[in-house]
């Protein structure tokens, strides 16, 4: 019996540093290919800044540029910045968004995991933006 403690003990150690590793990698890439823009949407050229949305512990809004008909940057102009973990969050999350935006020519992105809210206010922001952009 003794042993099948111990054995028991090893895995729920093994599994709690497990655990810990995981959270500390929270923050993902997007596992899927998000979806191009439709091939009916025309951006003007210029720059476009998105609504505030709430998303949470602040406030997302981007502004997009749009150069050529396409999306070229998407500058995040406010994001939750008072709490570490927000920074922490935010930091790694805002580059895949960006990144992910002018891929797709949308806002239509992916959510990173671990910044649900973060995502989810993008996606408003830019879209907001982007209707204004369309000619």
């Amino acid at each position: 019996m003794k042993k099948y403690i111990i054995g028991f003990a090893a895995v729920v150690v093994m599994g709690g540093f497990y655990l810990l590793y995981e959270n500390q990698h929270a923050i993902s890439a997007p596992k899927t290919q998000p979806v191009n823009k439709s091939s009916s949407v025309v951006y003007k050229n210029g720059t476009y800044t998105g609504s505030a949305v709430d998303a949470f512990y602040g406030n997302v809004q981007v502004q997009a540029t749009i150069h050529g008909g396409n999306i070229t940057n998407v500058a995040f102009l406010q994001y939750p910045n008072t709490h570490s973990a927000s920074v922490y969050i935010n930091q790694q999350a805002m580059p895949y968004l960006q990144q992910e935006a002018i891929q797709a020519q949308s806002a239509n992105v992916n959510i990173v995991s671990g910044a649900t809210d973060t995502s989810i206010a993008f996606q408003q922001s830019l879209a907001s933006a982007l209707t204004k952009a369309q000619g």
